[in-house]
């Protein structure tokens, strides 16, 4: 952790610079106590490093780069499993520099995990309209969008990752999903098969298209397909919980049993597992 955040720090020495008056020996010191923090979260010691943040920030109240320690100490909760902390400190490390990219991503990250997806939406949105062209703002934006139904939000979010990169296997994903379900099942199998003539060696492809093939009741082309990412992946628990479910359609209990046992193997949920079976 300490390796990536460090030069991010030393950067942001250069574009926000101490105040004049605290004087170049207390930007020496100041440095010097940030690196002790990330020296210590080098050797996974968050605590200490939290508490050395948290010291700098409490003698140097006024540093322009304090923005930065909280959002060190955002990641350090995240680590810690404490979202609601984590939360806190990026909102106040946004306070202080809300101009920031990197920090409104975390923090819109950090929302859509916990489940708020409006606010993190509306933090895609800040992002955008200062970054129109921010590919993990357009690609959040428009995952949000198409799980709330707004095909046509989605759409020409995804159609703008494409138009920047036309080879982008995720908002390729994403387009052909929403299409798939939003009234366009021919266009998505053409745009998949497209797209696994790209990357015939992804696996997770095969998985998708023999999801859409199982939709269809396709099914000896589903088997053909997420056997082929089996065979391609042998160790990706969800391959073999697809299967399983497709093997549950096609009436083959058996098979299915032997796919959620080896699903359980690879790290599965069995309770899950045995709730599928029941089905």
């Amino acid at each position: 952790m300490a390796i990536t955040l460090w030069p991010a720090f030393l950067a942001a020495q250069e574009v926000a610079p101490v105040p004049a008056e605290e004087g170049r020996e207390k930007d020496s010191i100041y440095i010097s106590l940030v690196r002790q923090g990330l020296d210590a979260l080098a050797i996974d010691s968050m605590q200490q490093a939290e508490d050395n943040f948290r010291a700098v920030l409490q003698r140097y109240p006024m540093h322009a780069s304090n923005f930065l320690l909280y959002k060190y100490i955002a990641k350090i909760k995240e680590r810690q499993n404490n979202p609601l902390e984590a939360l806190e400190n990026y909102t106040l490390g946004l306070n202080l520099r809300p101009q920031d990219m990197e920090l409104r991503l975390d923090r819109a990250a950090l929302l859509y995990r916990m489940g708020n997806e409006a606010r993190a939406l509306s933090d895609y949105n800040d992002v955008l309209d200062m970054q129109p062209e921010n590919m993990e703002a357009l690609q959040m934006r428009a995952h949000i969008y198409s799980g709330m139904r707004d095909a046509k939000k989605a759409r020409a979010d995804y159609e703008t990752i494409l138009r920047l990169e036309p080879l982008n296997e995720k908002a390729y994903i994403g387009l052909i999903l929403l299409n798939d379900r939003n009234g366009r099942p021919r266009e998505a199998m053409e745009q998949m098969d497209a797209l696994i003539a790209v990357y015939p060696d992804h696996a997770v492809l095969y998985a998708i298209r023999g999801g859409m093939e199982q939709e269809r009741k396709q099914y000896e082309a589903a088997l053909a397909d997420l056997s082929r990412a089996i065979e391609m992946e042998p160790t990706n628990a969800d391959f073999y919980v697809s299967r399983a479910t497709l093997f549950l359609d096609m009436r083959k209990r058996k098979q299915a049993m032997l796919d959620t046992r080896m699903a359980v193997k690879l790290g599965a949920d069995p309770k899950e597992m045995a709730s599928l079976m029941k089905k």
